[in-house]
């Protein structure tokens, strides 16, 4: 390394200067690094300079795709909402750094503001490669690395059928999964000979190309991007490909890697290696001691540029301890991996391509049901490494113990049960020093130094990153004192629900009195057990005798923020309405209220996913005026904000398609007449298809029909959204009676026994017993249950009332409907739109609040 350049003054001077170019994962971990130990502004030990260059701070790019699936940027954010103002740290946002001046250790801003530096440290990053082939920038290319790529291909994507993915990577898989989500038909091009060719190997490769075919997924692998063809107006009309064969797509995503960025260094004269990455060594210093570089812009000591946010993270922490004044060094990394793309479980830990000399692959492979294991095991008996494919539940137990002799037979661990296996390693067969949380390097014992999950993650940030720890983290965190639902009550939601039945509780306080804590007796409750009892005494309304209305008197306290106004609160504070459409069937009278409706209160309509209509826009005072139109109509509530039964889509049925065995409609509309109102643990939602080709997709729903020849099969326990399940065969062959007696049997069991805020998808698989123990009793009646939960089913039928056309025909109800208690009649002032697509949205601008002029030091540039 050379000699240090001459400091300027403001390395004399009390407070140092840190400049941080970048401000991504590694770079905000970096500066929570600083803050663990005490080299802050707030702490008078440094100022703290980051230039970001993206629009906003710090996001979680490991989940970047879950944009796709509902959340929001701001629900990606890393940044805590005051921790900037908190340690004093200055980000400049949307102003990355353009030059470095080392002799006078200034770095200059985009802006034109000029930042002095003691301490420099480069989190730059990596940029998306791009091959060099003939219309790579044609429209509809577009890369897939940040949130504004995302919003470009969501937007462009509106007028595209067919999209192709240019890499069958990690990131090229994700990508291709947002096209199929957008509604494209979705090809993707790997040049390999398969797919993920670092993580997996080619038994892997071939199981995951199996499982993405049968979604619909067009693979071609083997095979290059030789051009990408354009039109005359410049816009993508397909892509050329080495084997001669050609696509025709609309759109085409770039996913074949990424480069480190390194310009910066470059250009200012810092060590680069020869294949790119900024040289530096363990300590993460680069040829300049006064500047550091950590994460995918580093070449690191052992010669690699590493990819994953794991090592980054290790080496912000390395580079903060040594900034600090403290010893610290990054040597390499673990690259283990664990990731669900497309639904399928991938994971591959170790040396999972067995190039260790000697060893010795286990496998197991079963191509029907996409399912692929193996582990490496070394000459001596230890694991070193594995790759997992369709079931990687074992992974947080292995990828800790390799590099150790397992204490069974490796094949009892991928062999499925019946088969010798498998053998379940708890978490209690680590070593202390095991490495459970590879993203943030803590292990076994570190958290076996706590006692509950938010504590682990206060504490170690173990379980924060991405998430494939979780799981083992759980198993490792000792028993509760009691099965308490909260620190109100010692007993669990299904015990609560077992007493509010049996002693006929109708009210909160009372139960809180009678069986609360000592402590909280006479007290009002917490934010989880009121919700939580309300729910109850709900759901329990017609047995019990309590009002089945979930605002009348003390319930309307227990509620959550949408059950308070009986509609979804929106982003900007306005609210959405959407009325009940049983199986999706609709009259075009009531097509046409929806619509008047809509225009005369100027909100946004949007065709669910659930064959519903929501309005989106209404201020608060407005909802009783608009659902007095709807209820005028025949409408009732959907039940959109409520944990309760949502809708029970369905296919057209033997009616109108020629597929069809069964009328699905009349089946659907039935269901949802009879379940509408009912208030479970969490939402319920369903689906009936007319025939085995499934268009309603019912096997994705809590409880799905699909006909048959002889009937109907019932399968429950199905889910969507974040980890999406597919449900269960209850039963098969049953007649429209035998149907609806196990449903009501199976959904009142789950109301009494589920935990609170379960699914039915997760409680079928805690429940001792799983499906088997549910088939036993609400088919076979083995706890003698079916009377009786059959009879509360009809007094759930018999007992319903619509909310909303109770509350519009009750004066006194209507009073909680405005924004302000002291003026009524006055309408929420935030609550604005902007027009777009000849409809409305809200103002993010509003919601923004004012834009703030970049900060500048005195005495520089802007």
């Amino acid at each position: 390394m050379p000699e240090p350049t001459t400091p300027n003054a403001l390395a004399h001077t009390a407070a140092p200067t840190i400049v941080v170019v970048g401000h991504g994962m590694v770079g905000q971990r970096f500066l929570e690094a600083l803050a663990d130990r005490g080299l802050t502004p707030a702490a008078g030990a440094a100022r703290v300079v980051v230039l970001c260059e993206e629009p906003r701070p710090a996001y979680d790019r490991v989940r970047l795709t879950s944009y796709f699936d509902g959340r929001s940027p701001e629900d990606l954010s890393l940044v805590e909402r005051d921790f900037m103002e908190r340690h004093g740290f200055e980000l400049y946002v949307g102003d990355p750094a353009t030059g470095v001046d080392r002799a006078g250790r200034t770095v200059t801003a985009r802006s034109g503001a000029v930042f002095p530096y003691d301490t420099l440290v480069l989190a730059t990053g990596s940029y998306p490669f791009v091959p060099p082939v003939p219309g790579k920038d044609a429209r509809g290319c577009f890369v897939y690395r940040t949130i504004e790529d995302l919003l470009a291909i969501e937007e462009y994507a509106k007028g595209a059928a067919t999209g192709a993915v240019v890499g069958g990577g990690l990131l090229g898989l994700e990508a291709a999964g947002a096209l199929k989500g957008l509604g494209l038909s979705t090809h993707v091009v790997e040049f390999a000979p398969r797919l993920m060719p670092v993580q997996v190997d080619e038994g892997g490769g071939a199981a995951l190309l199996r499982t993405i075919e049968d979604m619909g997924l067009a693979v071609h692998t083997g095979v290059g991007t030789q051009e990408v063809l354009a039109g005359a107006d410049g816009a993508v009309t397909g892509m050329a490909l080495s084997d001669g064969s050609s696509l025709a797509v609309d759109l085409v995503v770039f996913s074949a890697g990424v480069r480190p960025r390194d310009q910066l260094a470059r250009e200012c004269g810092l060590a680069v290696g020869e294949r790119g990455g900024i040289v530096v060594d363990e300590e993460c210093r680069t040829s300049d001691p006064a500047v550091f570089a950590i994460g995918e812009c580093a070449l690191a000591a052992d010669g690699r540029v590493y990819g994953l946010v794991a090592p980054g993270y290790e080496m912000a922490l390395a580079a903060a301890e040594v900034i600090a004044g403290g010893r610290s060094a990054f040597t390499g990394a673990d690259l283990s991996t664990k990731l669900k793309l497309l639904g399928v479980d991938v994971a591959s830990f170790g040396d999972a391509h067995g190039a260790t000399e000697g060893s010795l692959d286990v496998v197991y492979s079963d191509a029907r049901s996409g399912v692929y294991k193996k582990l490496v095991i070394g000459r001596d008996g230890a694991l070193l490494g594995g790759v997992l494919v369709g079931d990687a539940d074992q992974y947080g137990t292995l990828r800790p113990m390799t590099g150790t002799v397992l204490p069974v037979a490796p094949e009892q661990l991928v062999l499925p049960a019946g088969a010798g296996g498998p053998v379940a390693l708890g978490p209690s067969a680590l070593p202390d020093e095991a490495v459970i949380c590879s993203c943030h390097n803590v292990t076994k014992g570190a958290i076996c130094e706590h006692t509950t999950l938010p504590e682990v993650k206060k504490c170690t940030k173990a379980g924060t990153g991405c998430g494939s720890c979780l799981k083992v983290i759980g198993q490792l965190m000792p028993p509760p004192a009691d099965a308490g639902l909260c620190g109100c009550f010692p007993y669990s939601r299904s015990e609560l629900y077992e007493i509010v039945r049996t002693l006929e509780v109708t009210s909160f306080a009372s139960l809180l009195d009678s069986h609360g804590r000592e402590e909280a007796r006479g007290g009002d409750g917490c934010e989880v057990c009121k919700p939580t009892v309300g729910s109850v005494i709900a759901s329990l309304a017609p047995t019990v005798g309590a009002s089945g209305y979930v605002l009348d008197g003390e319930q309307a306290a227990l509620q959550d923020t949408n059950d308070h106004f009986l509609a979804n609160l929106q982003r900007n504070g306005s609210y959405s309405i959407v009325p009940r459409i049983p199986g999706g069937e609709i009259t075009p009278e009531k097509l046409i209220v929806i619509g008047e409706v809509a225009r005369d209160f100027g909100l946004y309509t949007k065709i669910t996913g659930g064959q519903r209509i929501d309005l989106f826009g209404a201020r608060v005072d407005q909802l009783p005026q608009i659902w007095t139109r709807l209820v005028d109509a025949g409408f009732e509530s959907g039940h959109a904000y409520g944990k309760s039964l949502r809708t029970i889509k369905s296919c057209v049925g033997q009616t109108w398609c020629r597929y069809g065995v069964q009328d699905s409609v009349r089946m659907a509309i039935d269901l949802e007449l009879r379940y509408r109102g009912l208030r479970a643990p969490h939402k319920l939602k369903s689906a009936v298809s007319g025939c085995a080709r499934e268009c309603a997709e019912a096997r994705g729903k809590d409880f799905g029909i699909i006909a048959t020849a002889q009937g109907w099969n019932l399968y429950v326990g199905g889910n969507g959204g974040a980890t999406p399940r597919h449900a269960d065969l209850l039963a098969q062959d049953l007649s429209d009676a035998e149907l609806v007696r196990l449903i009501d049997r199976f959904l009142m069991f789950y109301i009494r026994t589920a935990d609170r805020l379960e699914r039915t998808s997760a409680w079928l698989e805690r429940i001792d017993g799983g499906l088997d123990h549910v088939r036993d009793v609400v088919v076979h009646d083995s706890l003698g249950l079916c009377e009786e939960l059959e009879r509360m089913m009809t007094d759930h039928v018999a007992g319903y009332r619509d909310e909303w056309a109770e509350t519009i025909n009750d004066p006194e109800r209507l009073r909680r409907f405005v924004t302000f208690v002291n003026a009524p009649d006055a309408p929420d002032p935030s609550v604005k739109f902007v027009p777009e697509r000849d409809q409305i949205k809200p103002d993010l601008e509003l919601l923004a609040g004012p834009v703030l002029a970049v900060r500048t030091l005195e005495g520089t540039a802007s």
